[in-house]
């Protein structure tokens, strides 16, 4: 009869390895399951032309983002504010932020973005926004909807990482 301690050894092993086949699984996905992050979109029809109203969706709790590089997909929160789409990340001085939170700094690179929305794509630039006077208008608005204290200071110290969701440049 096997021990205590091997019968443990294995079920943990196997739900690593489960754990990990989920993750990998999940980088092939079509975009994000709830805050798991997904692979790159490959469904949804791209919508050109006019800057969209963005006011449409202020209510809304999440979109669908995903960076061009690397080609990987996320759920965020967003705030739509003076016809400006903005989403934010937090906690990014955080020893979990610092270790969990990686695609702030990919968008820092390279901030090439496609956003999906009920089926649509939207080609954004993503512009990391560091302008106190913009921290304090947007920042209510993630505190209205999200309870997330940003402002000035959780920007410009680097706690909240801020973004634009500005058109793409041709």
């Amino acid at each position: 009869m096997k021990s205590f301690a091997t019968r443990l050894g294995l079920v943990l092993g196997v739900l690593v390895i489960a754990i990990g086949g989920f993750f990998v699984a999940m980088s092939f996905h079509d975009g994000p399951l709830a805050i798991i992050s997904g692979g790159p979109f490959r469904s949804g029809d791209v919508i050109a032309g006019p800057e969209p109203d963005w006011s449409v969706i202020q209510n809304r709790e999440t979109i669908e983002i995903q960076l061009l590089e690397p080609p990987r997909s996320r759920t965020t929160w967003l705030a739509v504010v003076d016809h400006k789409l903005y989403i934010a990340s937090a906690y990014m001085n955080s020893t979990v932020g610092k270790i969990w939170k990686q695609w702030p700094h990919h968008a820092m690179t390279n901030g090439a973005a496609l956003i999906r929305i009920d089926g649509r794509i939207y080609e954004r630039q993503l512009r990391r926004i560091n302008d106190a006077d913009i921290a304090n208008i947007v920042g209510p608005e993630f505190a209205r909807k999200y309870q997330l204290g940003m402002n000035a200071d959780s920007v410009s110290t680097g706690d909240v990482w801020l973004f634009e969701l500005a058109p793409r440049p041709d």
